[in-house]
């Protein structure tokens, strides 16, 4: 086959910030033919069409119309019309990657899904942080989580504030965290306060699964620092992962045995060990994260998967089911924050709920 034959194409619905991000990315990308952006914004969709050479449309239907064989759209508009613009798509058979979280209701989520299985269309939710090196290293390890603490901080950028920091930004860290347990939730408690927007800014909850692992998740976004980490302890590793430098460290018990037991009769022999500096008397392994160039960037490999996906008519790695799951523990989360209670009083008011 030619080069034209094989490459997939595609379109982006909604160019602001994120949509910016995958017509630049599809545009550079081998597999991809980039036929088009849409926004209602003439003069942003008109710009963001010249910058990386395609097509301008104002609607959906003039797409189509230009370009009925469009196979694959990202959906990057806000989440109140990821149904609405969606929808029709899959109707004709146009697979979509929607940006996270795939919409506001799990019932919106279900109807989306159910839509994409009638079509035969591939759906995929864009949970990109799936694809960070970090994240994939330790979700190929074989461990299993026992606790789990994340912190996801970050000074206000001024998007996204037509959701609260949960949907926003901690929904990330959701669909990880039911990405490497893979056990029901079981119990939530959170609190969070609204400080500038009309929704929560800061958000802390603990998360119990069946199996007995619990997480503990806090995510800001009127933080004065931006910081990612995602902190994992089991029977047999302990790993910690930066996301923002895409890097990790495991401690794994199976190379540390010797030292703990030495460490062990030591502190059974009350012996002084002030001197002794555990970080070097343990042996710490980093964690691999060696891609092929364009897979160590998450919305590149996110994309490549995606179109992989389109082409085969495999289940795509973030299918319907995550997103409306993570969407799910999300509800659940900002559930439990008005539930939680100040000096008697129900924490509804502080978070600006009505």
């Amino acid at each position: 086959m030619t080069e034209q034959t094989t490459r997939v194409p595609v379109a982006v619905v909604g160019v602001g910030r994120m949509g910016q991000h995958h017509a630049r990315t599809y545009s550079g990308m081998e597999g991809a033919q980039l036929v088009g952006v849409v926004d209602g914004d003439a003069d942003k969709a008109a710009s963001t069409a010249e910058a990386y050479g395609t097509a301008a449309f104002g609607s959906t239907d003039e797409l189509l119309a230009a370009h009925p064989g469009v196979k694959a759209v990202s959906v990057a508009v806000p989440t109140a019309y990821h149904r609405a613009v969606a929808e029709p798509l899959m109707e004709r058979g146009v697979s979509c990657l929607i940006e996270k979280p795939i919409a506001e209701t799990v019932a919106d989520a279900k109807a989306m899904s159910a839509v994409a299985a009638k079509s035969s269309a591939v759906l995929q939710v864009g949970h990109t942080e799936r694809f960070n090196p970090a994240v994939r290293a330790v979700s190929g390890m074989d461990i299993t989580p026992r606790f789990i603490e994340i912190d996801r901080v970050s000074p206000m950028t001024f998007r996204s504030l037509d959701v609260g920091v949960v949907k926003d930004m901690m929904i990330h860290d959701l669909d990880i965290v039911l990405m490497l347990v893979r056990s029901e939730i079981v119990d939530v408690q959170a609190t969070g306060i609204a400080i500038l927007s009309e929704y929560e800014d800061i958000c802390n909850c603990r998360l119990t699964f069946a199996s007995g692992c619990i997480a503990n998740l806090t995510a800001s976004r009127v933080a004065l620092k931006t910081e990612r980490r995602l902190r994992l302890f089991s029977e047999s590793a302990y790993v910690t992962l930066d996301y923002q430098r895409k890097s990790g460290v495991v401690l794994r018990r199976s190379d540390n045995e010797d030292a703990f037991q030495d460490l062990r009769e030591k502190i059974r022999a009350k012996a002084d060990l002030s001197s002794i500096a555990y970080s070097d008397y343990v042996q710490l392994e980093k964690l691999n994260m060696d891609l092929p160039k364009g897979q160590d960037d998450p919305l590149t490999a996110q994309l490549t998967s995606f179109l992989d996906a389109v082409r085969t008519g495999e289940s795509p790695v973030v299918s319907a089911e995550d997103g409306y799951a993570a969407v799910d523990a999300a509800e659940r989360v900002i559930g439990a924050m008005a539930q939680h209670r100040w000096q008697g009083r129900s924490a509804e008011g502080i978070l600006g709920a009505e």
